[in-house]
């Protein structure tokens, strides 16, 4: 036999040693590169980071009311919430872009506005969450409020933009009976500058006022929140206001008028300023004793003893430089007809007299200076008087409820 190679057979050896080690190459390379036939498994990372990569989240955010869902009830509907994760953020607007305020339970499970919803308006809520391994699932969702069709509103003292006196408080009075007052005074936030506690009181269901325990610090910055709009005031009738109200409260002056001496003391920052004689309620028809709030300033008007109780005793055409003290008809005013009776005796049905003359003109008068030199929200204080003291809730005079009480 001969020993000579068999022409082709070395070259056929050689390529299936190439194959051999090619294939223990690539065997290497793909073991160096931690396994798996995954593709992109570059730089270190391979299919199983991937996978764990793209699982989908398992927290699961839930939104009440459902997408799409009409009238909408105001309170109590809307609510966020997670399973399986924690709630991180949660965006509700209106179509003005409004935001409502939220917050998030202490566990991430739930979100609750924080205060009621407007009427008649389409809201977007956007919520998102975090499952265990840090993974994001959202959510979105829009629905509109009930239209309602009983409203209420409040009319309110001070005006927008006004400067009062340190007594003013912030009044307002509805056109509906409230039954849920909670819900209306809570839509009511009122902010001072500098800060200070404001609380308010109902006076029957229609009225609420809010004031500080002691007058307000003169230069103080009132803004009050309306957030009335939405508020189901009672069952079925719903509030209509979304308004801002400032005010700012001027200079401290207080009057104390002393029904025996027959004298007023205007004080301004504790000091006295000027004083007057004054006369108020003959025997039988005595004035109000305690704190009243200047609630109306008027240059003249009629005053009739038939609109108080008083029958055909008086019908005074062009009453001077009057300001209201109470709703029942009791005003600090000029009189040009008493004669001598100023810090000499008591002579009035009850309002407060200050000399003065028939029309107003002369500007010297005792009157004309303190109308000249009063605001509304001023207080005027009465004392040593043989009547009671005037109600809370005749006229703006809550100064003469205890704050304990006041804020019951």
């Amino acid at each position: 036999m001969n020993g000579r190679p068999i022409s082709g057979a070395s070259v056929r050896g050689r390529s299936g040693l190439l194959a051999l080690i090619l294939g223990g190459l690539l065997f290497a390379v793909t073991a160096c590169g931690g396994g798996g036939t995954g593709s992109g498994s570059g730089g270190g990372t391979g299919q199983g980071a991937d996978a764990a990569q793209s699982k989908q989240s398992e927290a699961v955010v839930g939104i009440t009311p459902k997408d799409g869902a009409k009238s909408v009830d105001t309170s109590g509907t809307l609510k966020v919430t997670a399973a399986k994760g924690k709630l991180t953020e949660v965006v509700v607007k209106d179509t003005k872009g409004k935001k409502v305020d939220g917050e998030i339970s202490g566990d991430g499970a739930t979100w609750t506005p924080s205060t009621h919803l407007a009427a008649a308006t389409t809201y977007t809520v956007h919520a998102v969450a975090k499952d265990a391994e840090g993974r994001t699932a959202a959510e979105d969702a829009g629905f509109a409020t009930l239209t309602p069709k009983n409203t209420f509103i409040g009319t309110f003292t001070p005006e927008d933009g006004s400067k009062v006196g340190v007594g003013m408080p912030f009044s307002i009075r509805f056109s509906r009976g409230i039954t849920n007052p909670d819900d209306v005074e809570k839509a009511i936030r009122i902010r001072t500058e500098p800060a200070v506690d404001v609380e308010g009181h109902w006076f029957g269901n229609d009225r609420l006022d809010f004031r500080p325990e002691k007058y307000w610090k003169p230069g103080t910055k009132v803004t009050v929140d309306l957030g009335l709009d939405g508020v189901e005031g009672r069952p079925g009738v719903y509030g209509e206001q979304d308004k801002k109200v400032e005010f700012t409260i001027g200079r401290n002056q207080v009057s104390v008028v002393d029904a025996k001496k027959l004298t007023m003391k205007v004080m301004r920052d504790g000091e006295v300023f000027k004083t007057i004689p004054v006369t108020t309620g003959q025997p039988g028809m005595e004035t109000w004793n305690g704190q009243m709030v200047i609630s109306e300033m008027l240059t003249v008007t009629r005053m009739n003893g038939e609109t108080v109780g008083y029958g055909g005793e008086y019908d005074i055409k062009d009453v001077p430089h009057a300001v209201r003290l109470t709703t029942s008809g009791t005003f600090l005013h000029g009189n040009y007809w008493a004669g001598g009776a100023f810090g000499n005796h008591n002579a009035s049905h009850g309002c407060i007299g200050l000399r003065d003359v028939r029309g107003g003109w002369d500007k010297k008068t005792p009157a004309a200076w303190f109308f000249n030199h009063s605001m509304v929200g001023d207080v005027v204080v009465v004392k040593n008087s043989e009547d009671r003291i005037v109600d809370p809730d005749n006229g703006l005079n809550g100064w003469n409820m205890s704050w304990e009480k006041w804020k019951k």
